[in-house]
């Protein structure tokens, strides 16, 4: 395990230990511009995290959530949402994450992703492969859409769009829909207990932990053009195998 990858993992137990003290309290909610809500626990915990980075690595770049970039032309940038999934913290349910990414000259290289309303600490870094509590990783050998499960996330912009007519026929082609969300269908996607994810709407924030993590394990994790994740991605295909994904990528994709 890399000092980079140990660091990321102190910065996410020392969050978790800010967001349990806020969750299921009283905290105030307040609306950003783009109309997403913030707490004070999102802006603690990000804080957190980026004393643990910064400490350990004074000359990388830092980018939040909430606080924004610090030394953005560093060649090692950290990508930090502190609470993916602030409406669901905010209203008590547990589909919430802290996302810890470091990107080395514009290549995800370190995930964590940490959900403690499901005690599921999920890790990668290039080349060394993807855990989940501890125990090793890996996408599922599913090829047939008739036996996949799909999992869809964020689709309102899709809906409007001609990827909204396949997704249809997706729908009645593959075994089992569900719309888990988040982080949490990653983590299946990476077990083996998921097989294909479409996702729009995101923030790089939100997903570049998740797909080293993926990617780690074996999967495949594009945006909906095929093309690598980058700073402004919106939108996600990530399947289990090769195979599948480009399967999938000659259908949704619109030029």
């Amino acid at each position: 395990m890399s000092p980079f990858l140990k660091t990321a993992i102190e910065a996410a137990k020392a969050a978790q230990q800010v967001i349990e003290k806020y969750y299921a309290g009283e905290f105030e909610v307040e609306i950003k511009p783009d109309q997403s809500p913030v707490t004070i626990a999102d802006i603690e915990t990000e804080e957190t995290i980026k004393k643990i980075i910064l400490d350990a690595f004074p000359d990388h770049g830092f980018y939040g959530e909430e606080t924004g970039k610090v030394n953005p032309d560093a060649d090692y940038n950290w990508l930090i949402d502190p609470i993916d999934g602030t409406k669901s913290f905010v209203r008590g349910y547990p589909f919430f994450s802290t996302q810890i990414a470091l990107m080395h000259r514009g290549e995800l290289i370190v995930g964590v992703s940490n959900a403690p309303g499901f005690k599921e600490m999920a890790y990668a870094e290039k080349g060394q492969g993807a855990w989940l509590n501890g125990e090793k990783i890996n996408v599922g050998d599913i090829s047939s859409l008739g036996k996949a499960t799909l999992s869809l996330g964020n689709i309102a912009t899709i809906a409007s769009k001609p990827q909204w007519s396949t997704i249809g026929e997706l729908v009645q082609e593959v075994h089992r829909i569900r719309g888990y969300g988040d982080f949490y269908h990653y983590h299946l996607l990476a077990s083996g207990k998921i097989d294909i994810i479409i996702e729009s709407d995101v923030n790089i924030l939100d997903v570049a932990a998740l797909s080293v993590i993926v990617t780690e394990a074996g999967g495949r994790f594009t945006d909906l053009s095929g093309q690598s994740l980058t700073l402004d991605t919106t939108s996600i295909l990530a399947c289990n195998l090769a195979s599948t994904h480009e399967k999938l990528l000659n259908r949704l994709s619109y030029t």
